[in-house]
């Protein structure tokens, strides 16, 4: 996985400790705004009332109650006129039950999708584990894509990890509590948009570009459907109004139902023989099979090698059963017939749901599943179309100005004013929805703030390392001579803080990797602190202790035009002297050039003492490891110098 090195485990405690930490932190910021949000609506009732009731009028009387009487109404007479009576609410529009049934079954699959997101595994494993295998099948430019994309969350796996639960959590909150108007809209495009990237980088186009991608599998990818839903919601009221809308919704999933068929019984894609040339077996088998694998209850995984071994015996006759519904499905939708819409979405919903559990495995089991697939979101907009059809929207009147005005944004701003004044529970409404809008950002912004850092998190290299140790002692002395043959001591360097490590000069593995790391924490000290720091290595080979063999190196790694770069040799005596006062341990390899060796660093200040001690192998070398850890000992340095 680029950016991280397979010798970090997904349950890695330190990556999974600070995960946890991150989520509960924000989650007390999210317990926060909801105890806002409380407040600000009981205050906005507080206000209502006092400025619904007559002076002189008891605190505790219902706003609008006439003398005499406790509930606002007298014998015979029903209080019509007052705001959230029954006349407002015969009134007020009912949402149509399409865009519903979108709204608030989406809602609920983005908030099962940010609770999904929160398992401890998803900070390393999303990445490698989900996204990169997505993307594998696809073209070069994809993967190409796909990996730049996956930069922010490698170099930052737990910040981007818990933004994720947060922001699909908002957003499944602001579709549920905002039914109707700009609010409701304004979450259809949050909605949309988020599932558009998840669509694309998380999804690698949901698989259209995979060959082995089927509609059983997943395809066209669960997440464009959430776009096609968040659209849809987006959409403004006069959309919904009459049928065309949900005819013109499922002669579009008609049309996906065919295509799908179409790629399902074509020739040559192995779903029409069980057993394939080379030892190979149907894709729908090895699908259920490689599912079956995943963590799970027992009896599931049961199911699915049952199906996978009922589809090898009889993988025509299956396969022709999907093909045929697929089409019969997508024939029906397309139609648009009302006798024939039922049985369709019967059969779809059979067939859906038997894929659902045997194929797809219900898409959430193992401890990387990220959301149901595909199969959940199908159904939902299937449905909504149905009720599109069944009960569509009001017909709303077209309503032309009497001449060119146009209301200003104090206008409207008034006018927002004076609706959370008359009608309370709108008011909650705009609250519920601001509180929505603020989960979503205690994620994005997070995010973001971390998208804009080129620098991966220290704690990559502490999960492999553990934390830089504090330490204070003196630094053992050295007299050796560097890489042009000048004398170099401890004494020599007094004032100057240190990085000093040991390198052998014909490694080829670890040592270069060491020394690029050890320039890119310079860098990022920046030319003020690089004017005080020294990078100093000292060979730790004794086979090759000539200068020549450190000119080599450097020459070879670009190190020649580092000013504060140090690369020490000296006598063997010399040599053993400071590798055993360091620690340093050396084993020859027999009949090989390269040694084995301690890999550690040091951070020696201004006066010669030892301030921390770091472990340098931080395992298989990716961008975002030796980032990570030229990171960590940027920072360290920095507290070297500050107390200097």
């Amino acid at each position: 996985m680029p950016g991280m090195g397979s010798g970090l485990k997904v349950t890695a405690p330190t990556i999974v400790t600070a995960f946890k930490a991150a989520l509960l932190h924000q989650g007390l910021l999210v317990l926060v705004l909801l105890l806002l949000v409380v407040v600000a609506w009981r205050a906005l009732r507080m206000a209502v009332l006092r400025r619904a009731l007559p002076a002189g009028t008891p605190a505790g009387t219902p706003a609008g109650t006439p003398p005499g009487t406790s509930d606002g109404t007298s014998a015979g007479v029903c209080p019509a006129g007052r705001p959230g009576g029954a006349e407002e609410h015969r009134r007020r529009a009912v949402e149509p039950a399409g865009r519903q049934v979108l709204r608030v079954g989406f809602g609920l699959l983005w908030i099962l999708d940010g609770v999904l997101q929160a398992q401890s595994a998803m900070p390393l494993g999303l990445p490698a584990d989900v996204v990169q295998p997505a993307a594998a099948t696809g073209p070069g430019w994809l993967r190409a894509l796909v990996d730049t994309a996956l930069t922010t969350w490698t170099y930052h796996p737990v910040t981007a990890a818990a933004a994720a639960v947060w922001i699909q959590v908002g957003i499944g909150i602001f579709l549920l509590v905002a039914p109707r108007g700009r609010w409701s809209r304004a979450a259809g495009a949050v909605s949309a948009t988020w599932g558009l990237g998840v669509w694309v980088f998380g999804e690698a186009l949901g698989g259209l570009l995979s060959p082995g991608a089927s509609f059983l599998f997943g395809l066209p990818g669960a997440a464009a459907f959430y776009v096609l839903a968040g659209l849809l919601v987006a959409l403004p009221d006069r959309a919904w109004s009459g049928c065309r809308l949900g005819r013109s919704l499922l002669a579009a999933m008609g049309a996906l139902y065919l295509a799908m068929a179409l790629l399902q019984g074509f020739p040559g894609r192995g779903f029409w023989r069980g057993h394939l040339a080379g030892g190979r077996v149907d894709p729908l088998a090895s699908m259920s099979r490689q599912m079956a694998a995943t963590p799970q209850p027992h009896f599931l995984s049961g199911w699915l090698d049952a199906f996978a071994g009922f589809d090898l015996a009889h993988a025509f006759a299956v396969n022709l059963v999907v093909v045929a519904v697929l089409a019969a499905v997508g024939a029906a939708l397309l139609v648009g017939r009302a006798p024939l819409l039922w049985p369709a979405l019967a059969a779809a919903t059979v067939v859906g749901l038997a894929d659902w559990v045997l194929v797809q495995d219900l898409g959430f089991l193992g401890g990387l599943g990220t959301d149901p697939n595909s199969m959940v979101p199908v159904l939902l907009v299937l449905f909504a179309g149905r009720r599109a059809l069944a009960a569509p929207g009001p017909a709303l009147p077209v309503v032309v100005p009497d001449g060119p005005t146009q209301a200003t944004w104090r206008d409207r701003l008034t006018s927002e004013v004076e609706r959370l004044g008359r009608q309370p529970s709108y008011g909650l409404r705009v609250l519920a929805a601001l509180a929505a809008a603020g989960v979503v950002l205690i994620g994005a912004v997070p995010m973001a703030v971390a998208s804009m850092d080129p620098n991966a998190d220290p704690i990559l290299a502490q999960a492999v390392d553990g934390t830089p140790n504090a330490t204070d002692f003196r630094a053992p002395p050295f007299q050796l001579v560097d890489q042009a043959g000048r004398p170099v001591s401890l004494a020599s360097l007094r004032g100057k803080t240190l990085v000093v490590t040991f390198l052998d000069p014909v490694c080829t593995t670890d040592c270069p990797v060491i020394a690029r790391e050890l320039v890119q924490a310079d860098r990022l000290l920046g030319p003020t602190a690089r004017r005080r720091v020294e990078l100093v290595a000292i060979d730790v080979n004794p086979r090759y202790e000539a200068r020549a063999y450190l000119v080599a190196f450097d020459h070879q790694e670009g190190l020649t035009g580092v000013p504060n770069w140090r690369f020490l040799t000296g006598g063997a005596a010399e040599l053993r002297r400071t590798w055993n006062a360091y620690g340093i341990q050396v084993q020859l390899a027999p009949g090989g050039a390269m040694v084995a060796h301690s890999e550690l660093a040091y951070v020696i200040d201004a006066r010669g003492r030892v301030r921390w001690a770091l472990d340098t192998n931080i395992g298989p070398a990716t961008a975002a490891s030796r980032s990570s850890f030229a990171t960590t000992l940027a920072g360290v340095v920095r507290q070297s110098l500050a107390g200097a």
